[in-house]
């Protein structure tokens, strides 16, 4: 494995808006994880990024997959890739006001949430509310992790803040912490991984997603 030969297919979904984009303009940036997997012949990527959709009426976290050992699927996504998280999303949503809170409490994969907030709040603000305490609930789980990419292949980086490139700005290939991550994959030396630019992962760091 080379890494040019990761970079090459991380630029390609870039091309094709495939890459993950923390200020997409359709959702709201809420939570992202990284998740990078290798052994001496394979290589996987998993970017998840969570984000309230108007459009879909949901929670969802997507999931970017990239490697050389896909089971199913191209590199980037697919519909089945796409994870909604609350159950009742007609529950709690203001009848007249869309993408308004009603104050109930919310059904996060069957389990029922009351969170600190009150009707009439934006529901971005409240989704976002849901993330310190209910993180592991609105990610990803080793089964949906693993649907795409083989059981067996150990996952040796997992990132909850790093410094992320905007793809509509530069391909991945011109990321530090890509171009970073690509030896890691390659080599399998985790210490290839030194960041040098501060993380800007949160939300706050793209105030610009969920804007159309």
């Amino acid at each position: 494995m080379r890494s040019a030969e990761i970079l090459d297919q991380l630029d390609t979904a870039a091309e094709e808006f495939m890459f993950p984009d923390l200020g997409h303009g359709y959702n709201y940036a809420v939570d992202a994880r990284l998740h990078a997997y290798r052994d001496a012949q394979r290589w996987a990527l998993i970017v998840e990024t969570l984000g309230y959709s108007p459009r879909a009426g949901n929670l969802i976290d997507i999931l970017h997959v990239f490697g050389n050992c896909l089971t199913e699927g191209e590199p980037g996504y697919g519909n089945d890739d796409f994870l909604s998280r609350v159950d009742n999303w007609d529950g709690i949503e203001d009848v007249d006001e869309p993408e308004i809170y009603n104050g109930s409490s919310i059904v996060v994969r069957g389990q029922r949430i009351t969170v600190a907030a009150e009707p009439g709040e934006e529901l971005v603000d409240v989704l976002r509310r849901l993330v310190p305490d209910h993180r592991e609930l609105l990610l990803a789980d080793e089964v949906e992790l693993r649907r795409r990419i083989p059981a067996d292949l150990p996952e040796i980086v997992r990132l909850d803040l790093w410094h992320h490139p905007d793809p509509l700005q530069a391909p991945p290939s011109e990321s530090t912490t890509f171009r970073q991550l690509a030896e890691v994959l390659a080599t399998g030396d985790v210490t290839r991984y030194a960041p040098d630019m501060p993380p800007n992962t949160h939300w706050s760091n793209w105030p610009e997603s969920g804007s159309l």
